[in-house]
Order: structure tokens, then C-alpha cells, then sequence
């Protein structure tokens, strides 16, 4: 997958494992800086472990450029019809090159080739720049799907 120069190699992965599992403690750190006492991965958050980002009804991917590890998402199964993208990161210096589109691209197409016609994501009030992207990219308002008590934009696309 590319766009423009900047190539990106996906693979999957599981959340626990390898270049996954370190980009998602740097997202946790990250936002336990944007967001003060937030625990990504807490109890009180929606889940999104191996159990809810793995097969049969989910996926992880780890976008790799020259062999680097930067980008990562999932696909989590809300029910017959609808996923939900979750845990999107994009490590800082990869940003502003185009990475998320690309990385929001790969996992909508891994939720189509996984049968589900309809992906719902969200986002904080303090990440103005990933709203954005995903309402360029076609995702409408909806209600709050999935109790993310720091989510105050909730998004849905026909696949």
C-alpha cells in the first residue's frame, strides 16, 4: 500500500507480541499525557485486548516502512454487521506524511474482507486532528456506541 513516497508494509499481528505490543504502550503512554489519569487499557474503557482484536471476528495490523515499525489499528466485532476501528497509532515522527489515512484505509479494507458492511470508531475532545481525519475520510456522527467515558465523537461509515 502507498501514498505518494511513503510505502507502508501491513502485517498482522497480535496486540500482545512484538512491534503490536510496544506501539501500544507508547499509545498508552501517550495518552495518559493527553488525557491525566486515562488508562487506555483500565477496566472502565472499552475493551480492546487479543480477545476482541483477533480472529475469527477481528484483526490487529502493524504498518511497517523500511522494515520500521509505525503505525498500528484494529478491527473489533461489534456484532453480524458492524465493527469498530480501535487503538489507531502512528508514532510521532511518521505524522503529517499521510500514515493514519493510509493505516484507516488498511483497516477498513480489513474489515470488509472480515464481512462487515459497517465500521464505527472513536475519539477524545483533545485529538482534533484524528476527528478530522475521520470525517474526511466519510464517518457521520452517531450516538456514543460504546460507553467511552473520554470519547465526545463517535463515528459510523458504510463500507
Amino acid at each position: 500500500m502507498s501514498g505518494g513516497d511513503t510505502a507502508i508494509e501491513f502485517r498482522d499481528a497480535a496486540v500482545e507480541d512484538g512491534d503490536a505490543s510496544a506501539l501500544l504502550e507508547a499509545m498508552r503512554a501517550e495518552i495518559a499525557v493527553i488525557y491525566p489519569g486515562i488508562d487506555l487499557f483500565a477496566a472502565y474503557m472499552p475493551a480492546g485486548g487479543p480477545a476482541e482484536l483477533g480472529p475469527p471476528g477481528g484483526a490487529f495490523i502493524v504498518g511497517y516502512r523500511d522494515g520500521v515499525a509505525l503505525c498500528c489499528g484494529g478491527v473489533k466485532r461489534l456484532d453480524a454487521e458492524t465493527c469498530e476501528i480501535k487503538r489507531m497509532y502512528v508514532v510521532p515522527q511518521a505524522r503529517g506524511q499521510g500514515v493514519a489515512r493510509i493505516l484507516l484505509e488498511a483497516l477498513e479494507d480489513r474489515a470488509r474482507s472480515l464481512g462487515y458492511p459497517v465500521a464505527r470508531l472513536d475519539t477524545g475532545p483533545k485529538q482534533l486532528s484524528a476527528r478530522h481525519l475521520y470525517e474526511s475520510a466519510g464517518y457521520r456522527p452517531i450516538h456514543n456506541f460504546n460507553d467511552n467515558p473520554v470519547a465526545t465523537f463517535f463515528g459510523e461509515k458504510c463500507l
